[in-house]
């Protein structure tokens, strides 16, 4: 009989369901309609895909582009960036990326919001979660959390047994 073990989540954990996640990418489109027009997005791949279709449709947005950059090489461990392709120079023009709406699912350290900033230095940048290092770099998002906290996307997680509180489970 095979055995599995699931490994417990860490103390600061914030498990993000699809429901939870679709009505804070909703809630982010919301506080973006004010602060229009924009023009175009730009999703930060691969966290910001999902989030920028929610906002696209929520704004009627068609002009789509992707920046592919990596940061997170493991679950828990952040690395040095590297850009795997940058924005397409019809969506950056020449005026710095004004009218261009910047989404990302998180903006942690803001080390990946930097690099982008550098690409669009007139760009809107919006996340649904920030922490407090990244928090002053971007101009809109949706939930703050600590800076030790570990968010898990739902396209991170499969469906698993939930430990009560009342067991010993972190909140």
């Amino acid at each position: 009989m095979h055995e599995t073990t699931v490994k417990p989540l860490p103390a600061k954990a914030f498990p993000v369901s699809w429901d939870q996640f679709h009505r804070d990418a909703r809630a982010l489109a919301w506080r973006l309609a004010a602060s229009g027009p924009y023009d175009s997005i730009v999703c930060i791949t691969r966290g910001g895909l999902v989030p920028a279709a929610i906002v696209a449709r929520e704004l009627d947005l068609r002009m789509i582009e992707t920046v592919c950059i990596a940061s997170y090489h493991s679950y828990d461990t952040q690395g040095g960036l590297k850009v795997i392709k940058g924005v397409d120079h019809v969506i950056a023009g020449t005026d710095g990326g004004k009218g261009v709406l910047v989404i990302d699912d998180l903006v942690d350290t803001g080390s990946t919001v930097r690099m982008v900033r550098e690409m669009l230095p007139k760009a809107h940048f919006a996340t649904v979660y920030a922490k407090p290092q990244g928090r002053p770099l971007v101009d809109t998002f949706v939930t703050e959390v600590s800076q030790d906290t570990w968010i898990y996307f739902p396209w991170d997680m499969g469906l698993a047994f939930q430990q009560p509180i009342r067991d010993g489970a972190a909140g």
